[in-house]
């Protein structure tokens, strides 16, 4: 497979963000949305999926993160679509459990070229770290509307909501690095009897 890497700029009258990864990285992790909360959440998925994020996000922050997180979806989703290119010979389905401490959260991921979300994530408050955990799911929308691809997302159990949104982006990068990964066996062939993703 060629390089892997891509670099995004998505600019409207809310937002100005700019995303570059490289799907063969090593887990370099830079950025900057003005959301800590979920800067912490993204650098697991660069660490846990080998995935370098370089992102620099300007949002409407006086009225709140909702426009910043959905948009930061979209333009990484773009950058996943662009940088995994044909698909051919990867393994295309993804999926990994992690734990911490009494969370447990399973991520199922397939490069599908169809967008779809099941998200079953009974978070125990509303917010953690100053950050609206609905926002989670704008999050994941944009990304798999624009990265074409099928997320299925549950935390099994969990009392702390710090605990329960880390195992999912933990295992969200664990996902993203199997499914993204060469399947020798699969060496220059469509993962799919269509020909096509």
């Amino acid at each position: 497979m060629s390089d892997r890497i891509a670099s995004v700029e998505r600019n409207t009258l809310e937002t100005q963000i700019k995303v570059s990864i490289n799907l063969d990285g090593t887990g370099k992790f830079n950025c900057f949305t003005g959301v800590p909360f979920l800067d912490h959440m993204l650098e697991q998925v660069a660490r846990h999926g080998l995935i370098d994020l370089d992102i620099h996000a300007v949002g409407d922050l006086h009225i709140d993160a909702h426009h910043t997180v959905e948009d930061l979806g979209i333009t990484l989703g773009q950058a996943f679509d662009i940088a995994v290119g044909d698909k051919k010979g990867i393994k295309r389905y993804g999926h990994a459990y992690v734990p911490l401490d009494e969370a447990l959260s399973r991520v199922v991921i397939d490069f599908s070229g169809r967008p779809g979300l099941e998200m079953h994530v009974p978070f125990t408050r509303g917010s953690v770290g100053g950050f609206d955990v609905d926002l989670f799911s704008e999050f994941f929308h944009g990304f798999i509307n624009h990265a074409k691809v099928t997320l299925h997302l549950d935390n099994l159990r969990g009392k702390n909501t710090h605990h329960q949104a880390e195992t999912i982006f933990k295992a969200f990068g664990r996902a993203l690095r199997m499914a993204l990964e060469a399947d020798e066996r699969m060496a220059g062939q469509m993962p799919s009897t269509k020909g096509s993703l």
